[in-house]
């Protein structure tokens, strides 16, 4: 089966590369110390602060496996050889819904960027995959679960 392409902006990446060492060198060795602190008071059966400990490695391990799998297949996406005249990964989209006569801005970004409430959408989300490949001016239909919502595309910018 063929692995989904995962892309990210610049930034994305950034932010993971960021996060992937904090995790390495701050919270793997502080969590190390939780375990040796834990394990020093002796019967491990009734520990609850090594249980605790042993968990929260748990997750930061899985963490760290998560970010380093996804920026090894990750794509980056180069913004700066992208224009304006279509949607496209990066780009800031202006639409107007005349059905509830209200502007909405949204920055496309690739699904483990993705924000909602920073208006992050992913390319992927029923809207994002309806405004990729369009231009201003154009109205897209979006197939929302109460039924066709149309948008128009009013500007485009990085």
């Amino acid at each position: 089966m063929a692995e989904k392409k995962i892309y990210l902006t610049k930034e994305g990446q950034q932010k993971m590369e960021a996060r992937l060492i904090q995790l390495k060198t701050v919270a793997r060795p502080e969590v190390i110390l939780k375990i040796k602190e834990a394990r020093a008071q002796g019967d491990l059966s009734e520990n609850a602060e090594y249980d605790a400990a042993k968990e929260e490695q748990g997750k930061i391990e899985g963490e760290i496996t998560d970010l380093e799998e996804t920026l090894r297949h990750a794509e980056i996406i180069d913004e700066s050889t992208m224009t304006n005249d279509k949607v496209s990964f990066g780009s800031k989209v202006t639409v107007y819904d005349p059905s509830f006569d209200e502007e909405s801005v949204y920055t496309i970004v690739g699904s483990q960027e993705a924000d909602p409430m920073e208006d992050r959408i992913s390319n992927e989300s029923p809207i994002g995959a309806a405004l990729m490949g369009h231009s201003v001016g154009e109205t897209v239909t979006v197939q929302t679960p109460a039924g066709p919502l149309d948008l128009e595309i009013r500007e485009i910018t990085r």
